[in-house]
C-alpha cells in the first residue's frame, strides 16, 4: 500500500486504475472542450478590455471619441433632417413634374442606404476599426455632395444624394455609435446621448443655412458651402476618434449576421424598431408640406425643420441621462408613447400655426428620445466584441422601414386627393406597434416587475 500511494504520489499513469486513468481522460477532454468553447465565446470574462466594471467612463481620449462621434452624427443624421426641406423644396422647383411620393423615394433611399450600410460596415469595424471607414465615409459623402449640387434630373439627386453620400454617411455613422460604446458602461446611455446630439444640432443649422443661402446664392452654391462645413468637421473626427477595443479579424460569414435574430430580446428589439421608424420618418418628411397645406407661408413652415430638430437636443441628452439610471428599457418605453400620443391627438387634429409649431417641438423631444436610446439599447443586450454586428444587423433591417415609410406616406396622400390625414394615422399605428413590442422586448428580458432595465 504505502509503494502503491508512493507510486501515485508520483503520477504514475501505469499505476492507476482503469476508472481512475478513464476519469482523468474524461476531465482532460472536458478542459479541452470548455476551452475551446471559451475561444469561440462572443465575450471572454478572461479578456479586461471586455469586464463591464474596467470600462474608463470617461478621459481625454474617451471625451475626444465623443466629440469626434457628435460630429459624425451632425454630418450624416443632420444632413438626413433636412429631408422635409427637401421635399418641398423640390416639388415647388427641380422636380415639380414629380408626384410627392415619387420625390420621397429620395429622402427614403438616404435613409435606407445610410441605415442598410451596417451590415458591411459592422463587419469592417469589427475587422480594421474605424480608420479606414471613415477616411472612405469622408471622401463618399461629400463627393456625393458635391455632385448633388450640380444635379438636375431625377436620376441624379438619386444617385448623389440618395445613394453616394448616403453611403458615405453610413461609413461614419457607425463607427461613431460603436467607438464611443468601448469607453463607457454605466454611462453609455449619456455619452451616446451628447453623441447624437449631434445630429440634432447638425439639423437645426443645416436646414437655416439652406433656408438662407438658396435664395442668396443659388441651390448649387448652398450645398456646396454645407458640403465644405460636412469636410472640415469630418476631418476633425478623423482625427478624434478612436476605439478602446482593438479590431480582431475573422473570416466572413453571412451567419454571423443573422445569428443575433435567434435570439428573441434582439429579434424583439429590432421588430419595435423597425416599426417605431417606419411611423416615425412620416413626420420628418412630410411635417413642411402638411404645415403649408393649411395655410402656413413657406418661411414659417421651413423653419418647423429646425425647430423639430432643436427641440430634439432635449430629446436625444435628457432621457439617455435618466435612462442610465432607471433603465434604458423603461424610458423608451415612455417616449415612444409619448411620440404616438403626439401623432395621433395633437398632429392629426391639427390645423392652425399654433398647434403645427407645438407638435414640432414635442415631437422633436419624444422622437430624438427614440433616435438616440436605440444605439444604447443594441449595445445593452449585444456581446463588447459584436456590436458592430449586431447594431448593424438592427439598424439594417430598420432600414426597410426608412426605405418604405415616407413613400408609403405619399401613396396615401395621393390617393387621399391631398390629403394628409390617413399618412398621419398610418405614421401613429406604426409608432404604436412599435411601442408594444418595446413593451415585449422589456418583459422578456427583465420581467413585469418595476426594475431597471
Amino acid at each position: 500500500m504505502p509503494q502503491e500511494l508512493a507510486h501515485a504520489g508520483h503520477g504514475s499513469q501505469s499505476t492507476l486504475p482503469d476508472t481512475a486513468r478513464d476519469s482523468e481522460q474524461h476531465s482532460i477532454s472536458a478542459f479541452k472542450d470548455a476551452s475551446e468553447d471559451v475561444e469561440l465565446s462572443k465575450e471572454s470574462p478572461a479578456n479586461p478590455l471586455m469586464d463591464p466594471k474596467l470600462f474608463p467612463e470617461g478621459g481625454r481620449r474617451a471625451w475626444l471619441t465623443v466629440a469626434g462621434a457628435s460630429a459624425c452624427l451632425f454630418v450624416s443624421f443632420g444632413w438626413v433632417n433636412c429631408a422635409g426641406i427637401f421635399q418641398e423644396y423640390y416639388q415647388s422647383n427641380q422636380l415639380k413634374q414629380y408626384s410627392p411620393s415619387d420625390i420621397a423615394w429620395i429622402p427614403a433611399l438616404q435613409i435606407f442606404f445610410m441605415l442598410f450600410g451596417g451590415l458591411p460596415v459592422g463587419k469592417i469595424f469589427d475587422d480594421y476599426g474605424p480608420r479606414y471607414l471613415l477616411l472612405a465615409g469622408t471622401f463618399f459623402h461629400v463627393f456625393g455632395l458635391m455632385m448633388m449640387s450640380i444635379s438636375k434630373e431625377y436620376y441624379q439627386f438619386l444617385l448623389s444624394q440618395a445613394f453616394c453620400s448616403a453611403i458615405g454617411a453610413s461609413m461614419v455613422f457607425y463607427p461613431a455609435f460603436t467607438c464611443v460604446s468601448t469607453w463607457f458602461n454605466e454611462k453609455r446611455g449619456a455619452a451616446l446621448g451628447l453623441v447624437v446630439a449631434g445630429s440634432s444640432l447638425g439639423g437645426v443649422i443645416l436646414p437655416i443655412m439652406l433656408i438662407h443661402l438658396i435664395p442668396e446664392v443659388g441651390f448649387g452654391w448652398a450645398i456646396r458651402i454645407c458640403s465644405f462645413l460636412i469636410l472640415a468637421l469630418l476631418i476633425f473626427a478623423n482625427l478624434a476618434i478612436r476605439s478602446r477595443i482593438a479590431p480582431t479579424r475573422r473570416p466572413f460569414h453571412l451567419i454571423a449576421f443573422v445569428r443575433p435574430l435567434n435570439e428573441p430580446v434582439f429579434c424583439l428589439l429590432t421588430a419595435a424598431i423597425f416599426f417605431y421608424y417606419w411611423g416615425m420618418f412620416i413626420p420628418f418628411t412630410f411635417i413642411v408640406v402638411e404645415a403649408r397645406s393649411h395655410g402656413m407661408s413657406n418661411y414659417l413652415a421651413n423653419y418647423l425643420v429646425p425647430i423639430l430638430n432643436g427641440a430634439s437636443i432635449i430629446g436625444r441628452t435628457v432621457p439617455n441621462a435618466i435612462a442610465d439610471k432607471v433603465g434604458r428599457f423603461n424610458i423608451m418605453i415612455i417616449m415612444c408613447s409619448f411620440t404616438t400620443i403626439l401623432i395621433l391627438a395633437l398632429w392629426l387634429p391639427a390645423t392652425g400655426n399654433a398647434p403645427i409649431i407645438l407638435f414640432a417641438a414635442l415631437f422633436g423631444i419624444g422622437s430624438g428620445a427614440g433616435i438616440g436610446l436605440t444605439p444604447a439599447l443594441c449595445a445593452q443586450i449585444s456581446p463588447i466584441k459584436d456590436i458592430g454586428v449586431y447594431s448593424g444587423t438592427a439598424f439594417s433591417i430598420s432600414a426597410f422601414a426608412a426605405l418604405t415609410g415616407s413613400p408609403i406616406g405619399g401613396s396615401i396622400i395621393g390617393a387621399s386627393q391631398g390629403s394628409y390625414k390617413y399618412a398621419i394615422l398610418f405614421g401613429g399605428v406604426s409608432c404604436a406597434i412599435g411601442t408594444i413590442l418595446f413593451v415585449v422586448a422589456r418583459i422578456v428580458l427583465g420581467g413585469v416587475k418595476m426594475t431597471k432595465v
